[in-house]
């Protein structure tokens, strides 16, 4: 048997590529094998954490029935329904290999377009889209908004209204503007030839949020410019006593701070910061946000909330090893109770506040 010492000196020969792909090998071997059961017992522990809950009706009373290709199987004495361990989870009813869902949230955690995951992975594109958004309403469900306290930045981004993907196969979607197209002979800026210049109904508004605790709050509240209603949608309830909003010179904030009787301090326009007041976090994470949602060249709307919660989950664990990312998007998607159905995409709508 070689030497821990040789063996560390054949892998110095063999350079970078052969490096990776030994590396490629033992976390192949070694960890994907040892997270499918670590992966499972977190899961079941998470789920059940308060006691057996029924997945369908949220009763309490439950007993086990039985095992079928061994798993565990359980029914409800209230609606009668069985259920597993796995019910109601992305990779529930699924016949690939648990294997194949670790690699795949690996890629997720790398940000990898859906062609890339699936060619990874060893699956069909429209499989990988499918996983994709399973993973990501999952995720959604188990973040939830959130609340968020102390001294708060806030301002909003705005990103393109997208049909994309709803027209290509549909015969009944009508498109509710003209089509902005592409490399049209004769115009100045092909892309911008019929849209509107400035913030418009074109648009959707994303509003943002951050403590300086490092909470996120992400969602899609409107279309073109926000109104004070809208951030009272989103953050009655949500804001702790005492807190103070830091925002940019919006007049919407300032109708909102009086209707809601929070502290405001608005940075005026050409000024970075007012004493220990600024919006710079969140201004630092809106140049993070738009260059990652620029790499997958034009995310359709009604798909957007899910992309929004994927940053932001990757925002929380950004100090993490990818072990440990993997591991953590594997048991969170699967301790919340979601159903994403093939058959829904073709209704989605966008999912505002």
């Amino acid at each position: 048997m070689p030497s821990v010492a040789s063996v560390k000196k054949d892998l110095e020969a063999l350079g970078t590529t052969g490096q990776e792909e030994i590396l490629n090998y033992l976390e192949e071997v070694i960890v994907l094998g040892s997270f499918a059961t670590e992966v499972t017992n977190e899961v079941k522990e998470n789920r059940f954490s308060k006691g057996k809950v029924c997945p369908h009706c949220g009763h309490e009373e439950v007993s086990r029935n039985g095992k079928f290709n061994g798993k565990q199987r359980y029914i409800c004495k209230s609606c009668r329904k069985t259920f597993t361990d796995f019910t109601r989870s992305p990779r529930y009813n699924s016949k690939k290999d648990i294997k194949k869902w670790i690699l795949y949230s690996k890629c997720m955690i790398n940000g990898y377009s859906i062609r890339e995951c699936a060619e990874i992975v060893g699956i069909s594109v429209p499989t990988s889209f499918y996983w994709r958004h399973k993973f990501l309403d999952a995720i959604r469900v188990y973040m939830c908004i959130g609340n968020v306290g102390g001294v708060i930045e806030v301002d909003e981004a705005f990103f393109r209204e997208s049909f994309q993907g709803n027209h290509k196969k549909s015969t009944t979607f009508i498109i509710p503007r003209e089509p902005h197209k592409r490399g049209v002979k004769g115009s100045r800026s092909s892309k911008d030839e019929k849209r509107k210049r400035g913030i418009s109904k074109e648009q959707v508004c994303v509003l943002c949020a951050i403590d300086r605790v490092g909470i996120i709050m992400t969602e899609l509240i409107c279309k073109g410019r926000m109104k004070h209603t809208d951030l009272e949608r989103l953050f009655t309830g949500r804001i702790e006593d005492e807190s103070i909003l830091c925002t940019d010179s919006h007049k919407s904030y300032i109708r909102f701070a009086q209707n809601s009787g929070v502290e405001l301090q608005q940075i005026k326009r050409g000024k970075h910061k007012e004493g220990i007041y600024h919006i710079q976090h969140i201004n630092a994470f809106h140049s993070k946000l738009k260059e990652w949602m620029y790499s997958f060249h034009s995310v359709a709307t009604k798909y957007l909330a899910n992309y929004m919660y994927w940053f932001k989950w990757l925002q929380f664990f950004n100090t993490e090893k990818d072990t440990e990312k993997t591991k953590h998007l594997l048991v969170q998607s699967h301790t919340s109770h979601s159903d994403t159905k093939l058959k829904d995409f073709k209704i989605r709508e966008a999912i505002y506040i």
